[in-house]
């Protein structure tokens, strides 16, 4: 990736203005046609929002793109559109117990709606902020209650896939367990026993931050800095680590790069809630070092392999291992082709990332960590400046995905391949367009001066 000096905020307005333009029209679009009986909207086939039955994870980003929507153009249809569906059709979400994917169906919708009337956004009123944050407590805890215990006394929230399965999503995923604990939750276990919410957070990114992700020292064969397996698998007999594995990605010996960019911007996002605690609040968790440390690491790390292995562009290919990825040439030093006919590129991957890189860029700065600040956030605007321009942005009225080139689950052949093409392209997902659209509001409110997009406080 050759990150551009460069470019600035300031520069992007005019992308970021066109960005919601597209992106209200699409949203409306998909609410014109999507019927409810059919699932949730998950990605496009030949331009169109389909469904895809494995977990309901997606229903959150689609309402939650309308608030967003909302926060960024002050259009109230879509305040209207995103409350009323959150409130008529999220409930089910909230105590799910068989997913790790409330942080992405809860917080893009009830988080969004809490945090608007904080800010002042939308009018303040009591019934309605307590009735948000009772469902974010809600599905805290039982985000919590999903629980695999190890050998060393930790352990962490498993997949669906069942409780031997430790999945590199679920830390975008914990920003849900982050805000139940700033509003004062605990989970209540047997015998009243209350769990606190924050150390369930901290042992699951521990134990990610242990066997998802690699840095180098030995660990195996093929240890490379900042390396992400999709899923580690567990021996639930005696809590001992197995082997990596993968559901989406290429091999447990590569790094499918949606994955490695739920890593990058989940950790990136915990530092930031980190900073909001104080030392009192860590004590009990070896104090601020103790606590953050291993997310410091990994949030570099693979922040660090996310730039060393994408396209000139900022977009990555699908995996970084994919098998056909020789066969065209030096890829790395060019721009990503989404229409090559050999290995497709993850336009979501790099939508989610690049919001990572900006935090973890402001983070680092106020931190006082200026240069390396600067390389992440230069970064992340870098690869939201390609994102945010065709052949990307999805300018077609016909077409209902707002960021094209997205890619869902390549070794089940999920994704739509059009005609006359070898692999897929031009298709959309709701997760990548939802991140774009979170992507886009971060940048305009740094630009326009308004508050730091953020969930946390009280």
């Amino acid at each position: 990736m050759q990150i551009n000096d460069s470019i600035t905020v300031e520069q992007l307005k005019p992308k970021l203005e066109h960005l919601f333009e597209l992106s209200g029209k699409k949203i409306l679009a998909i609410e014109d046609t999507w019927l409810p009986a059919k699932g949730t909207p998950v990605f496009t086939v030949a331009g169109q929002y389909t469904t895809r039955g494995w977990t309901e994870w997606t229903q959150g980003f689609q309402f939650g793109s309308s608030l967003l929507q909302f926060d960024a153009t002050a259009d109230e249809q879509f305040l209207e559109i995103g409350r009323t569906n959150t409130v008529e059709k999220m409930a089910p979400h909230l105590t799910h117990i068989g997913v790790h994917d409330h942080g992405f169906n809860n917080v893009s919708t009830y988080g969004n709606l809490r945090r608007m009337i904080r800010e002042g956004r939308i009018p303040h009123n009591d019934w309605e902020l307590h009735f948000y944050e009772i469902a974010l407590k809600v599905s805290a805890a039982v985000q919590a209650s999903r629980w695999s215990k190890l050998k060393d006394g930790k352990g962490y929230i498993p997949s669906f896939n069942g409780p031997h399965s430790l999945f590199a999503d679920t830390i975008r995923s914990l920003r849900v367990l982050a805000l139940g604990h700033s509003l004062g939750h605990v989970l209540m276990g047997e015998n009243d026993q209350p769990i606190a919410l924050l150390e369930r957070l901290l042992h699951h990114s521990e134990t990610t931050a242990i066997y998802n992700i690699y840095y180098g020292e030995g660990r195996d064969a093929f240890d490379v800095r900042g390396r992400v397996a999709h899923e580690s698998i567990f021996n639930m007999n005696d809590g001992n680590y197995r082997c990596p594995s993968t559901q989406q990605g290429y091999s447990p010996f590569t790094t499918w790069t949606r994955g490695l960019a739920w890593i990058i911007t989940g950790y990136a996002e915990q530092l930031e809630f980190f900073a909001t605690l104080t030392d009192n609040d860590l004590t009990s968790y070896g104090g601020r070092e103790g606590a953050t440390a291993h997310i410091l690491k990994a949030a570099k790390a693979t922040s660090d392999f996310y730039i060393e292995n994408t396209a000139l562009d900022g977009i990555p290919y699908w995996d970084t291992g994919a098998p056909g990825l020789p066969q065209l040439g030096s890829y790395l030093q060019q721009p990503a082709d989404p229409f090559n006919d050999i290995e497709p590129v993850d336009s979501s991957a790099a939508a989610i990332t690049a919001q990572g890189l900006i935090r973890l860029g402001n983070y680092l700065k106020n931190q006082g960590e200026l240069a390396a600040g600067k390389r992440y956030y230069q970064a992340g605007l870098t690869a939201a400046a390609t994102l945010f321009s065709e052949p990307y942005l999805s300018e077609s009225d016909e077409h209902q995905g707002l960021i094209l080139h997205s890619i869902y689950h390549r070794p089940n052949g999920w994704d739509y391949i059009p005609e006359g093409r070898a692999i897929p392209c031009g298709e959309s997902s709701m997760w990548g367009d939802y991140h774009a659209r979170e992507l886009g509001l971060l940048l305009l409110r740094e630009l326009e001066n308004q508050p730091y997009l953020t969930f946390w406080g009280n």
